[in-house]
């Protein structure tokens, strides 16, 4: 059983799919691994600390040359792994709802594509959940970041000079990122507020110390959806939540959203009118910049100021992270593959409830119902 796992090829992609750690225990496991030359760079993992570890560092096609599966935190271009055994497995986030064209380049080249990003909520895979341990880094990050843009102080600060009052922070969308953007703000000192479509996360809420802001007495969203992740919101819901927001945005010093809808474009979650109605120099951090934005005029990798408001967010918030979102990203993949490691074979056998879940590609042919179906 060969492992290979290439450098990122992506602009701004500071990740790499295997560290130290988990090569040792591919390694352990009995399986040779390959790593491309400077892949870890990026995340700070030199390439002696790969082959102490018991991978063969190599360049160009013999990475791949053999290969049963290839790792990859955002899926290789097909055209870079020639030399892979026909039907091999390639285990990384493929983005397949807004890339088609990649998933149908891979049926075309007759390898496996595994999206990890599909990977079921369920409790046996939550250890494999790409999408929530790169959440919990983006929340965290979105307000370092926020901090950093807001250019002051974040906690009530009582000095012989006067008070300084603490940051009021506004947490929109709290799932995985939402929540740790709440602890993260909470532990900075900062006065903290949050809401949801979902009003099961109100106890969520209220259990991290923040305030939650809900829409009372309105039918919410039409569902919370597979995992559960937010769907849609009703009309009625999204009218009532308007103007709730609005007038809380006003007093806010900085507000952060997350919101996201597996398949379809981020939510509008903050309008102009809004940024508009905030004091000079408040933040507003879009951790759904790069699916479209929750925030009108929000840019990718760009600080826009509006309204004398700093409108911030990142393509990749976790490549921000590298070291330890390659750690965690790593961990994952293991996991995923060892948790299905047949010891006869030397080699993992999925089964249907996860291996049908994230497998987009079988035999030549797109084969995921989730695509299929869309």
């Amino acid at each position: 059983m060969r492992i290979a796992i290439l450098k990122e090829r992506a602009a701004g992609e500071n990740r790499v799919a295997g560290t130290p750690e988990t090569v040792g225990k591919f390694a352990a496991l009995g399986a040779e691994l390959a790593i491309e030359a400077g892949a870890g760079e990026g995340a700070a993992i030199s390439d002696a600390a790969f082959a102490e570890a018991g991978a063969r560092v190599s360049t160009g096609p013999q990475v791949v040359e053999g290969a049963d599966i290839v790792l990859g935190v955002q899926a290789p271009d097909p055209l870079a792994l020639a030399g892979a055994k026909p039907g091999a497995w390639v285990a990384a986030m493929f983005d397949p709802f807004r890339d088609q064209a990649r998933v149908d380049a891979y049926a075309g080249a007759g390898f496996e594509a595994l999206a990890m990003e599909f990977m079921p909520r369920i409790t046996r895979a939550q250890s494999m959940d790409v999408l929530s341990s790169q959440s919990n880094l983006a929340g965290y990050k979105a307000v370092i970041a926020s901090a950093d843009a807001y250019g002051r102080a974040f906690p009530m600060m009582m000095t012989a000079a006067g008070t300084v009052q603490a940051a009021r922070v506004f947490v929109m969308g709290v799932g995985v990122a939402g929540l740790q953007a709440i602890a993260t703000a909470k532990r900075l000192g900062a006065q903290v507020s949050a809401t949801d479509v979902r009003s099961a996360t109100k106890e969520q809420i209220q259990s991290l110390g923040a305030k939650p802001v809900f829409v009372e007495n309105v039918a919410g969203i039409e569902g919370e959806g597979a995992g559960g992740y937010a769907t849609e919101m009703s009309e009625e819901y999204q009218r009532a939540q308007a103007e709730l927001v609005s007038s809380h945005i006003a007093k806010q010093d900085i507000v952060i959203t997350t919101a996201l809808i597996p398949g379809k474009s981020a939510p509008r979650l903050v309008s102009d009118a809004q940024i508009a109605s905030m004091k000079p120099g408040s933040v507003v951090f879009d951790l759904a910049v790069s699916q479209g934005g929750n925030v009108e005029g929000s840019v990718a990798d760009k600080t826009v100021v509006r309204h004398g408001v700093k409108i911030v967010g990142y393509a990749n918030i976790a490549g921000h992270l590298a070291a330890d979102a390659s750690a965690l990203y790593a961990r994952n993949l293991y996991n995923f593959l060892s948790a299905f490691w047949d010891k006869e074979t030397g080699r993992p056998v999925l089964d249907a409830e996860i291996g049908d879940a994230v497998r987009l590609t079988q035999g030549g042919r797109i084969v995921n119902e989730r695509l299929l179906g869309s």
